[in-house]
């Protein structure tokens, strides 16, 4: 039997990988009482989350979410990152938490993500869903019911990968762990019912014989034993009342050569109590001939306790009762339902209401069944038909699918007659009197999504990077170009998923060229093509990759050409007129944002530009020194702060000064310009070190710039090694002596400078022995996220230890590599490291 392996690739074996997580994500949902499970596993090319098993929640309501980015701002994504489970009770956590999460979808639901990881490596995210309106449970329940469920996956699918054809490293314990199909149902157990019983009968029309088997002879309560085959018998065992029906069975059959739904009830005896109880049963048969000129009845009883009664029942309410599947669909209509929708139970099988009554296509009502759904709390919400009438409706949600309940009712309050109809937002919970904002998901979500991503985009950079990490999951694409215009020639920003090489050709063509790119801008119209031929038909010289389905969309910002995106698909895909619309709008969003970035660009380069003037370009060569100085600009905001290093002749030796203005802006540079000169002016005039911090603080204060300073001043005798200290609010230096202990040197100090201008500032007396390394820096080396000021500095004097390089430059490097590596640097960075009598080289 053939399957498909974890990539979605035929195979031999019959083994596929939703085998091994179904069992734990239902155990999972019933472990903490929620409505729905699913489970991501990787993509082959690890930058997507796909989902391969969802149970409790139909499919196609998490159409958005069957790929989501490893780098998005979700919840199943962040757990993947971090490696840390995330309970979420209710949508205010969720809001808190994943703002744009939520912005595409404003439901009320608790949500748990659970990471799996599979030989240590993480493979995938076991999320369950749960009705934020039932009785809360306690995240420790929560954490141990997925661990639990957890582990039994990750053992599983471990036992999957051991299986996995082409596996030849043992130590690849998560080989092929990794999923590119669509997402696979999985469905909840139903609570018990009791079975329907059906037996199958024969009837002599002719004879009037009867014969059944033991299930229909139980039905009629009757054992095999007493039977003896007569119409007399079994007309014994009809309720009185129900005789003529069994009679005109037989007419029927007859006349017709069948028997459809035939309604008659049997005496029941299993209640006991003397009492007599009928049970309801329904005969279904055809004629067949028998032998000589018999006709024979073949048919089937079946006991229809629950069922028919039922459906009788909501045939007599007097309003209409509906039931839609899992996916919206109608699945029965009483009625009162048909008479009130004005639509026969036919045309409304099968469909979405939404679909087939036009009077009901407005987004909203879609968005009713969804906040349901994935609410599991009831809904209401009045409807204004194309008759003038008011209809209410309350919807009641359950994991296996949801029923309505229709009525007449009458208008809002404030509704005058012959007024414009207006939809009300839904409301929720047991009394239906709260209304709950609506919003559209399908395609829109990633409308949502992708605008809320590119409002944390600072750079051009950053925004390629968000199209691409959102774009290429979002509709399942596998490679991305991002194109910009510059002297009427197209020039590659970004790509991501090309062969090597394949692009260059492309670089710096002109907008005369025939390439749908270039066509795609210049016209501004998006073009897409389903098929390789499509592509060559159109373009007969274009140089194809191994891609089988592009889209060229262009990128327009407030009417100007910003340049090209374009996707491509490893195999033939139909784009739906959705899909067009959400890919046509998400490109006119990365356009925009690309605009405000490529500004933001120019601004920064412009304020680089004068921090880079502020800083000295050389340090001063000092017998018996040697002194070199770091500055990283942070890395969120403008690239642009006030912190500064210096190392100044003074008439007494020389001062190594460090310091650092608060904010990150052309202002704080500007100040932080200031204080540097007056440093270096006060210093040079020969004031000892506590006069040039008391006068630079009070200048500071003087200039009202509203801001604060840090500052460390150190002035060395290089013949002696002594030194006279002044510390104001600035972290502690670093010393590392010649046998490579290092310490914090605790320095007496004052407030920051401006705080108050006439603080006192005292003076630490030092000796440094030859062979010392002193460093100064900013508070940007030493802050770690999560983590105080002393855990960094401790870190900072382990790597001065460790490092016993003979070059400050190569000490210097090493000392800010972990900070030049984090790309999420709040705060600048600024070094300045200084050997004292060092043998060692630059």
């Amino acid at each position: 039997m053939l399957g498909r392996n974890a990539r979605g690739e035929r195979t031999g074996s019959a083994a596929r990988i939703e085998d091994a997580l179904a069992e734990p994500v239902v155990a999972a949902v019933e472990g903490i009482e929620g409505y729905g499970g699913l489970v991501y596993l990787r993509s082959r090319d690890r930058r997507s989350l796909v989902l391969c098993v969802v149970t409790g929640v139909p499919r196609s309501l998490l159409r958005p979410w069957w790929r989501v980015p490893v780098g998005g701002t979700l919840p199943m994504a962040e757990a993947y990152r971090r490696g840390e489970g995330l309970w979420l009770p209710d949508e205010r956590a969720t809001m808190l938490r994943f703002p744009q999460f939520t912005a595409a979808l404003p439901y009320s639901f608790a949500s748990a993500h659970h990471p799996v990881r599979v030989g240590g490596e993480p493979v995938g995210v076991l999320v369950v869903l749960r009705s934020a309106a039932r009785e809360p449970v306690g995240e420790q329940t929560v954490r141990a019911a997925l661990g639990d469920a957890g582990r039994d996956m990750e053992e599983r699918l471990a036992e999957f990968a051991r299986r996995m054809p082409g596996r030849t490293d043992p130590d690849a314990v998560a080989y092929g762990i990794e999923y590119e199909d669509q997402p696979v149902s999985v469905r909840l157990p139903t609570p018990p019912v009791r079975a329907v019983q059906v037996g199958m009968v024969e009837w002599d029309l002719d004879s009037d014989r009867w014969a059944g088997d033991d299930d229909a002879l139980s039905l009629l309560g009757v054992t095999r034993e007493d039977f003896g085959g007569t119409m007399a018998e079994v007309e014994s065992r009809v309720s009185p009342d129900d005789l003529y029906e069994l009679r005109a069975t037989r007419r029927e059959a007859a006349a017709t050569g069948q028997v459809r739904a035939r309604h008659f009830r049997v005496l029941d005896e299993a209640g006991g109590g003397g009492r007599i109880r009928y049970r309801p049963v329904e005969l279904w048969g055809h004629v067949v001939p028998a032998q000589s000129t018999a006709r024979l009845l073949v048919g089937a009883l079946v006991d229809v306790a629950g069922g028919v009664t039922a459906a009788e029942a909501s045939e007599r309410l007097p309003d209409g009762l509906f039931s839609l599947d899992q996916d919206g669909r109608v699945v029965y209509a009483n009625r009162r339902c048909q008479e009130l929708l004005g639509c026969e139970l036919e045309h409304l099988l099968g469909h979405h209401p939404w679909e087939v009554l036009t009077w009901l296509r407005d987004p909203a009502y879609e968005d009713h069944y969804r906040a349901a759904m994935l609410s599991q709390e009831p809904v209401s919400y009045l409807v204004h038909d194309p008759d003038g009438v008011w209809l209410g409706f309350v919807l009641y949600p359950g994991v296996h699918g949801l029923t309505g309940r229709v009525f007449r009712t009458g208008a809002p309050a404030g509704t005058r007659p012959g007024s414009p109809a207006r939809w009300p937002a839904p409301a929720t919970g047991a009394a239906a009197a709260e209304p709950v904002a609506t919003a559209r998901a399908g395609a829109l979500y990633h409308v949502v999504q992708m605008a809320s991503v590119l409002t944390e985009a600072v750079t051009v950079r950053d925004v390629c990077r968000a199209v691409s990490e959102q774009l290429l999951p979002a509709f399942g694409a596998h490679e991305i170009a991002l194109y910009t215009v510059r002297d009427n020639r197209m020039h590659l920003l970004w790509e991501s998923g090309y062969p090597e090489g394949f692009l260059e050709a492309f670089e710096g063509i002109p907008l005369d060229r025939q390439l749908p790119g270039v066509h795609a801008l210049t016209t501004r119209l998006p073009l897409f093509f389903e098929s390789p031929e499509e592509l060559v038909d159109a373009y007969p010289e274009i140089v194809l990759d191994r891609m089988c389905a592009w889209s060229f969309l262009p990128l327009i910002a407030s009417g100007h050409p910003v340049g090209s995106c374009i996707l491509g698909w490893d195999a033939p895909h139909r784009f739906t007129p959705e899909e067009r619309s959400a890919l046509t709008a998400l490109s006119g969003l990365a356009a925009q944002a690309m605009e405000r970035a490529r500004l933001y660009d120019a601004e920064s380069a412009v304020a680089r530009g004068l921090q880079e003037g502020l800083l000295p370009h050389r340090l001063p060569a000092i017998e018996g020194l040697l002194s070199t100085g770091r500055y990283l600009p942070g890395t969120q905001g403008m690239a642009i702060g006030g912190d500064w290093y210096d190392v100044i002749r003074t008439e007494r030796g020389v001062a190594l000064v460090i310091g650092d203005v608060e904010g990150h802006s052309v202002g704080a540079a500007a100040v932080m310009g200031q204080l540097r000169s007056a440093v270096h002016a006060f210093a040079a005039s020969g004031r000892p070190p506590q006069e040039v911090i008391t006068h630079t603080n009070r200048l500071l204060a003087e200039l009202e710039a509203e801001v604060f300073a840090t500052c460390c001043y150190i002035e060395l005798d290089p013949r002696t090694g002594r030194a006279l200290a002044v510390r104001a609010g600035h972290p502690p230096p670093l010393l590392r002596r010649p046998d490579g202990r290092t310490e914090a040197l605790e320095l007496a100090g004052g407030v920051m400078l401006g705080v108050h201008p006439e603080a006192a500032y005292p003076v630490t007396a030092l000796t440094l022995p030859p062979g010392s390394v002193l460093v100064l820096y900013t508070d940007g080396l030493v802050e770690l996220p999560g983590s105080d000021i002393d855990t960094g500095i401790r870190a900072v004097r382990r790597r001065l230890a460790r490092s016993r390089t003979g070059s400050v430059e190569q000490l210097a490097d090493r000392l800010v590599r972990t900070a030049r590596r984090t790309e999420d640097r709040p705060d600048d960075v600024a070094l300045l490291l200084t050997a004292y009598r060092w043998e060692g080289g630059r």
